[in-house]
């Protein structure tokens, strides 16, 4: 781009991706990471010490290839295995990983702390026979003392192996870091900015200023109808967001409440409010797994009408909006409820999925669900089961291409060690991930926790998006609000804006003698000026894109030219 006589020469670098540490399933486990960390005899190698019997089973070290492991049999209880006392520490984070292997067939298997605040469960995986699978897991202690560590399986007739343990303290400082060192490697590119005078001799001393347009990372807040007919509300809104999720416009019993009558009056407004002001949607549901939030009337029919209907409410609703939305979750939270599979077999959900591809060739289609970052302990939606559940939608329809991983993200009191290992174990499948309905319980510490979960989510290099389940409504919102009904921020609306702002590029800078000038930015559109004593005027330029980048050795480079 020319605009004069000067000239701004850009030169952008991406370090390598930050790495995931899950691995296949392997004949040998890998060593312990951090060396164990705090466990005491890690890989076996001074017989049983360190470890006792748990829950009455048999224990005993064996040996293959030049490889000691410990192995629980003769289980009798789900959580008969083998234990390692252990004294756990308040605010600190634990990463927890393990190599597992059963002896016959396959069985989930997790890692369990039993603590003074009750039983902590780090994490889970499908452990298989005749090989090794790494069990990523993670823990916070809110108070200090004595723990037990132990492995348990629903499966009581498969014996427990485990080799590698690892249990890694950090303090909030130390992950604060790799929280910001995740962000320089995935969300920016490192930028280098020579200036030049009209005959291209360098130019010292110049101030460079640059600033984003608009935040590039998608980011965004459910909506409903109440923002149509509300300025305020409007203009707070879209000065922030560039993504969203309709809170029940899109939903079966909003756009079909009785047989064969459709409302789409809700959602036709809200598309239209959205791509005015260029904010993605996400295609939040097509069908939903749960009986209480599925048309009354249609609880009732035969399998062969639910299919029929269902089938018309796919159609309806896809070629009515392709092309509109970014995503599709296809069934919502069939992990934890099964209307349809119970109804019509166990791949209605694959079945549907297979039909909303076959009208929709290009949308991404999602699954979602909750609980599987918020809550260890529940064992229907563990990142394990999650990852199971999306295979068996992929295999049984393999032209639905990938299948993108949505989660809500309902957090409680936010664990974010537990938090960033099931990020990582889901990362492992390279399928996109959104946060798409993140919320936090009211409490004192509301806005703290936001804060936590947001930085975390935003952080994680397989994180593509985030959508907040904050829609503003008159009666109040569902969980957590972000303003009061005037749109003045509350404290949870506050750390939005922090948040926003940290992850908006901007700088001030000045070349060095050689006319350079080096800075990290966020991805995404800036505008830049550059001034100078030798300048008459200031100039501002349009255009200026910062992208990443897939190698260290690439250089992006932008030559633009200023008025003098």
């Amino acid at each position: 781009m020319k605009f004069g006589g000067e000239s701004l020469l850009l030169l952008g670098l991406q370090l390598m991706p930050w790495p995931m540490t899950i691995q296949p399933c392997l004949a040998n486990p890998h060593k312990p990471q951090y060396g164990g960390g705090i466990i005491r005899n890690p890989e076996l190698n001074q017989g049983l010490k360190g470890w006792s019997t748990f829950g009455g089973a048999k224990i005993e070290r064996r040996e293959s290839g030049g490889n000691h492991f410990i192995v629980a049999h003769s289980r009798n209880q789900t959580y008969g295995s083998f234990s390692q006392k252990l004294y756990l520490q308040k605010d600190k984070l634990y990463t927890f990983s393990a190599w597992i292997q059963v002896s016959g067939g396959n069985a989930a298997v997790a890692a369990v702390f039993k603590t003074s605040d009750g039983f902590k469960h780090a994490g889970a995986i499908f452990a298989e026979s005749g090989c090794w699978s790494m069990l990523k897991g993670g823990l916070t202690m809110k108070s200090s003392g004595p723990a037990d560590l132990f492995f348990e399986s629903k499966n009581t007739k498969v014996e427990i192996w485990v080799d590698s343990i690892s249990l890694q303290p950090f303090i909030q400082e130390q992950w604060k870091s790799h929280q910001d060192q995740s962000i320089e490697k995935t969300r920016k590119t490192k930028v280098r900015i020579q200036a030049i005078d009209a005959r291209g001799n360098p130019l010292p001393g110049a101030t460079v200023k640059a600033r984003q347009r608009k935040l590039s990372f998608p980011f965004g807040n459910a909506m409903n109808k109440y923002i149509l007919d509300n300025p305020a509300h409007q203009n707070w809104f879209t000065s922030r967001f560039t993504a969203t999720a309709f809170e029940d416009a899109l939903k079966w019993y909003t756009n079909e409440p009785s047989p064969g009558k459709e409302d789409y009056s809700d959602a036709d407004a809200l598309f239209q409010f959205s791509e005015q002001n260029q904010i993605a949607v996400r295609g939040h549901n097509i069908l939903w797994d749960d009986p209480k939030y599925l048309p009354g009337w249609l609880l009732s029919l035969s399998p062969s009408q639910i299919r029929s209907d269902a089938d018309k409410r796919i159609n309806s609703v896809v070629q009515r909006y392709i092309g509109k939305v970014n995503s599709w979750d296809v069934v919502n939270e069939n992990l934890h409820t099964s209307f349809f599979e119970d109804k019509l077999g166990p791949n209605a959900s694959a079945v549907f999925f297979q039909e909303t591809r076959q009208l929709d060739k290009t949308t991404p289609l999602f699954m979602n669900e909750y609980n599987t970052l918020e809550n260890g302990g529940d064992p229907l939606s563990t990142p394990a089961k999650y990852l199971q559940k999306l295979r068996d939608i992929q295999s049984f329809s393999p032209g639905i291409g990938s299948v993108g991983i949505g989660l809500q993200g309902h957090f409680h009191t936010p664990d974010l060690a537990y938090m960033r290992s099931s990020l990582d174990t889901l990362a492992a499948a390279k399928l996109p991930i959104w946060i798409t309905e993140l919320d936090v319980a009211s409490s004192p510490d509301q806005a703290s926790y936001l804060e936590q979960v947001l930085s975390e989510a935003h952080a994680h290099p397989a994180v593509v998006g985030i959508v907040m389940w904050a829609a503003w409504k008159p009666e109040g919102c569902f969980r957590m609000c972000l303003t009061d009904g005037q749109f003045k921020n509350l404290a949870t609306g506050d750390v939005v804006d922090k948040l926003i702002s940290q992850w908006t590029g901007r700088f001030v800078g000045m070349t060095n003698a050689d006319g350079f000038l080096e800075t990290s930015l966020f991805h995404g559109d800036y505008e830049v000026s550059i001034s100078h004593p030798t300048l008459k005027n200031s100039s501002l330029i349009h255009g200026f894109k910062v992208a990443p980048t897939d190698h260290m050795s690439q250089e992006k480079v932008m030559l633009v030219t200023l008025s003098a």
